[in-house]
């Protein structure tokens, strides 16, 4: 675990170290999925039958390509009433929340009576992935899915590892709440392969989203273009903004929310107090010592993990932009002063009562967000990620007389006699 003080000469250096640090994909990780996709491209369902033979240990022919509805259903049926409940508020409070997105279509006619406009419309079919090794993940579904069904999509396709043929009932559960269309048995490159190729039993899809390993944000990746993604997702951060009027161990569980995903994520404290540091970093400790996912987040936070003494909170603001992390905390008086000066953050957490954790679930925003400093340029998953816009003009020829002359004298300045010929028969024939 890093220890920094901005009044430390060595601490520009240090900090660049920090930003610059990559935890992604390896050389061998993207060779190995080439191969994999490849495969799945040239070969169909014969490679994802061997691959997840291979990777998951079950035969698909044994166990089942393809989970049915009806078990969908009785998973959801089967749930603890608390825990449906909490299944069913998330879905509520993450549906309320993206219909506030969905986009307007536009149409308006301009001074020189050519009407304009852009329609919205949903892609066709939009394939999820919700990771199903180290831990199952319904939430993901629920952020996934919800979405694209707000967007308008049909056709919802669900992807999930099932080791050893096993698959959480939780999984099953969300997928009868969104009301998707088909659940495969399948994980790994081979399974975005699938989605983005097509097989003779799972149909291509437009639009691929949801989190997981290395190999499936390669993947990713590698089919960008065949099909949209929403995101090359990297190991998970959280940076915490916190004063000393906070309660160390707070500030610790938050770290450790994060640290306890992967041995790759990162956890960073940014405090203006040099004792509270220590608190917390002490707090950690403790909370290290009985922690159920220990194992993992020790790892994590000693490899990447931070504390940071910065002079002010305000001065935190330009390395958390330098950052531009997945998660940032504002444990303060006044989050909203500091939030206002912020530019880059996949999603912000305001106040003390408000740990990233909420975020995860229930509270609405979408959890799916920019990692690796991706925040400076992207957005967390969101309705337009599963529509395309469609822009429209319309010309009379009193519109096509006004704007054709500046069109011909720039389609000529090009070399592109073609097109000013298309504009100016049309001119002449109107005269």
């Amino acid at each position: 675990m890093i220890r920094l003080d901005v009044s430390d000469a060595t601490f520009a250096a240090a900090f660049d170290a920090l930003v610059d640090d990559r935890r992604e994909t390896s050389v061998d990780v993207a060779r190995d999925v080439s191969t994999i996709i490849r495969a799945v491209r040239d070969d169909g369902d014969a490679a994802l039958h061997a691959f997840t033979q291979k990777l998951d240990r079950h035969d698909l022919n044994e166990t089942g390509w393809r989970i049915d509805a009806a078990d969908c259903a009785a998973a959801f049926d089967a749930l603890e009433p608390e825990l449906r409940a909490a299944l069913e508020l998330a879905a509520t409070r993450i549906r309320a929340y993206h219909k506030k997105q969905r986009p307007v279509d536009t149409d308006f006619t301009d001074a020189a009576g050519v009407r304009l406009g852009a329609r919205w419309r949903a892609v066709d079919a939009a394939g999820i992935y919700v990771p199903g090794g180290r831990a199952a993940y319904p939430s993901t579904l629920l952020m996934n899915a919800i979405p694209a069904r707000v967007a308008g999509v049909e056709r919802l396709v669900v992807v999930t590892p099932t080791p050893e043929g096993a698959i959480n009932p939780l999984v099953l559960a969300a997928a009868h709440l969104v009301g998707a269309d088909e659940v495969w048995r399948i994980g790994g490159a081979q399974a975005i392969a699938a989605l983005a190729y097509g097989t003779d039993r799972i149909a291509r899809v437009d639009v691929v989203t949801g989190p997981g390993n290395a190999w499936v944000a390669e993947a990713k990746r590698q089919v960008y273009g065949v099909v949209g993604i929403d995101m090359v997702a990297g190991p998970s951060e959280i940076v915490v903004v916190a004063d000393a009027q906070n309660d160390p161990d707070w500030i610790a569980a938050d770290l450790l929310s994060q640290a306890e995903h992967d041995v790759t994520t990162q956890s960073i404290l940014l405090t203006d107090d040099a004792a509270f540091a220590h608190a917390v970093r002490e707090a950690v400790e403790r909370q290290l010592a009985d922690l159920p996912t220990a194992a993992t987040a020790r790892i994590a936070w000693e490899d990447n993990g931070a504390v940071i003494v910065v002079p002010t909170l305000a001065d935190a603001i330009p390395l958390v932009d330098r950052l531009a992390p997945e998660h940032v905390e504002f444990a303060c008086d006044d989050p909203r002063a500091l939030f206002d000066r912020l530019r880059h953050a996949g999603s912000a957490f305001l106040g003390r009562h408000t740990p990233e954790a909420i975020g995860d679930y229930v509270a609405g925003p979408n959890h799916v967000l920019p990692t690796g400093r991706r925040a400076r340029f992207a957005s967390g998953l969101g309705v337009t990620d599963f529509m395309k816009r469609t822009s429209f003009l319309q010309l009379d020829e009193t519109a096509l007389n006004e704007l054709g002359p500046a069109t011909i004298a720039l389609a000529k300045a090009e070399g592109l006699p073609a097109h000013a010929k298309s504009v100016a028969l049309r001119i002449r024939t109107n005269r």
